[in-house]
């Protein structure tokens, strides 16, 4: 709840010091125990707080808008510019976000796989220790789906119920029957071409999340999370809307409505690379009108197809759909999802689109110091989000040409391209308290925390670079 007394406090004030007092003149610790540091934090506050876009979970704000389109546009897009964190005057609830968690889990397990055997630590986390919280969190995801797209009762019967779960309930009189296994966030969420109420799924959430599963089965071999990754991937396929489905290439829309008319170009990518992992472990994903290696197949060719002669994406398809161009983080995680694909559908017909991407990616979104830029044409704010994308995607870059295609040479540039983000980010969006700021402009730092935007991202890709 909002208080006065933090008005005239020094965290007021701290969000509002210029970026010239933000180095403190200590060299940050190393990255394992700035991993561990985060963790804890983010646990000892049950992985709650504030997210990017949760305006309208503010009771006042959300009855402002009078349910329109333009209002709620101007309650999101203006608390998430405002220069200093307005959700406490708003009384916006701190809350988990399902993406967060899953991020969290895959951190825990990357870190429990680096750490090897239980005797081992990093910064006071034994492996047993990640295994236990990861699995926690991802038994809370499954019996927290959204009431759209629940969890089967056979796949409910794998996991534990956590002893506070909260009742995820429809929040609209929307009949929609959807198929397989999803989230969405936990707030209302209106873009520029949809309006998604709270807890309705999308392929977005459930992408992240299915990786997080995928990830512990892959490090535990319990066949309840590839269970859970296949249900996953049937609400990835077998759900509205296809924007483009011929017999070369498929499109698939951010939320399972039939009423959107554009793309955005990284879902795709997502649920290609979601399905893929899946099939490799020899995952069973439900019904599905199409062989879905083949889905995954057309999935990766349309976005493939939509990468420009330059080597970039843009933000959606057709790029007239949003003011978006060529953004940082959906830039990063659309080369993500292309080196896995080939990774593991052992396909690598697009080799040389990757080398293009990644080229167009480290010389047009980010600073020769590693600071992330916003987009091509645009450099500020730098983001915590696209330092976490330029940390993960240059590090799968050079584990993927370490295997494939490779040069000693071109496997130390990725390698040193993720190290030079990460040492810029630590020097510039971390908090010695234990958490990531949001975001750096010319005049300030904004140094509040949102939860899975900043630590959740920065866990995960500490993680894989370990």
């Amino acid at each position: 709840m909002f208080s006065f007394r933090r008005l005239r406090g020094r965290v007021w004030i701290y969000h509002m010091i210029p970026n010239a007092h933000n180095k403190t003149g200590r060299a940050p610790a190393p990255p394992h125990e700035i991993l561990a540091q985060v963790l804890t934090w983010s646990r000892q506050r049950d992985y709650a707080g504030y997210s990017k876009h949760d305006a309208l979970n503010s009771p006042f704000l959300n009855a402002m808008t009078l349910g329109t389109k333009s209002l709620r546009l101007v309650a999101i897009q203006g608390v998430m510019r405002f220069p200093i964190n307005l959700r406490p005057l708003f009384a916006v609830p701190r809350l988990r976000n399902p993406k967060g968690v899953g991020l969290f889990a895959q951190a825990y397990l990357d870190l429990a796989a680096d750490l090897k055997n239980s005797e081992l630590d990093a910064g006071g986390l034994t492996r047993d220790e990640c295994l236990s919280e990861a699995k926690r969190l991802l038994a809370w995801l499954i019996h927290t789906a959204s009431p759209w797209a629940p969890a089967s009762d056979t796949l409910k019967a794998q996991f534990p119920k956590p002893d506070q779960t909260p009742t995820c309930k429809k929040s609209s009189d929307d009949d929609v029957s959807l198929h397989g296994l999803g989230w969405g966030y936990h707030y209302p969420w209106q873009d520029v071409g949809f309006f998604q109420p709270r807890h309705f799924p999308n392929r977005v959430v459930s992408s992240w999340i299915g990786f997080a599963f995928i990830r512990a089965y892959e490090v535990t071999r319990e066949p309840c999370y590839l269970n859970a990754a296949g249900e996953i991937a049937e609400f990835m396929l077998n759900n509205p809307r296809r924007i483009v489905d011929d017999s070369e290439q498929l499109c698939l829309s951010y939320v399972p409505t039939q009423d959107i008319e554009w793309a955005v170009m990284d879902v795709s990518a997502l649920v290609s690379a979601l399905v893929v992992k899946v099939l490799h472990h020899g995952g069973h994903i439900g019904d599905t009108r199409v062989d879905p290696a083949e889905q995954a197949q057309q999935l990766m060719r349309f976005v493939v197809d939509k990468q420009t002669n330059y080597g970039a994406w843009y933000y959606t398809w057709p790029s007239t759909g949003s003011h978006i161009t060529h953004d940082n983080y959906h830039s990063g995680i659309i080369l993500d999802c292309l080196a896995d694909f080939m990774t593991y559908s052992g396909s690598h017909e697009y080799v040389e689109q990757y080398r293009a991407g990644l080229e167009f990616y480290k010389k047009r979104l980010f600073l020769d110091n590693g600071a992330p830029r916003w987009m091509d044409n645009r450099t500020y704010p730098h983001d915590i989000h696209g330092s976490a994308a330029g940390i993960l995607c240059f590090e799968r870059a050079a584990n993927y040409f370490e295997t494939h295609d490779a040069t000693p040479a071109s496997v130390a540039l990725w390698r040193e391209m993720a190290s030079k983000v990460r040492r810029w980010t630590l020097e510039n969006l971390y908090s010695r308290d234990g958490y990531f700021y949001y975001q750096k402009t010319p005049l300030r730092t904004k140094r509040f925390n949102l939860m899975r935007w900043s630590n959740a991202w920065m866990c995960h890709a500490l993680a894989k670079s370990l």
